[in-house]
């Protein structure tokens, strides 16, 4: 059931393995567990897991609009887009 679950250091019950993946999702709402490992160390346990990534889109400021692509735009703006004047900078 916990397969991306690595236990070190003794053995835990599928009950205590569930509430710590809980745990770990409460804190980060949303997001998927990629790994956890759980580390016992006596009367401590040491959590360490890494996080599926985020998607994002890249948004940038085109004629003054804020988009993402401009796959969705009419040929107008498509023009426009192709004859702005693009700075560079120099150091």
């Amino acid at each position: 059931m916990y397969e991306n679950v690595t236990i070190r250091g003794g053995e835990m019950g599928k009950e205590e393995i569930g509430a710590y993946v809980d745990y770990v999702c409460q804190q980060n709402p949303n997001r998927k567990i990629e790994t956890m490992t759980i580390e016992i160390d006596g009367d401590f346990v040491n959590l360490s897991y890494t996080l599926e990534p985020v998607p994002f889109e890249r948004i940038r400021r085109i004629t003054g609009y804020l988009v993402g692509t401009t796959d969705r735009w009419n040929d107008a703006k498509k023009a426009e887009e192709k004859d702005r004047v693009k700075h560079a900078v120099s150091l």
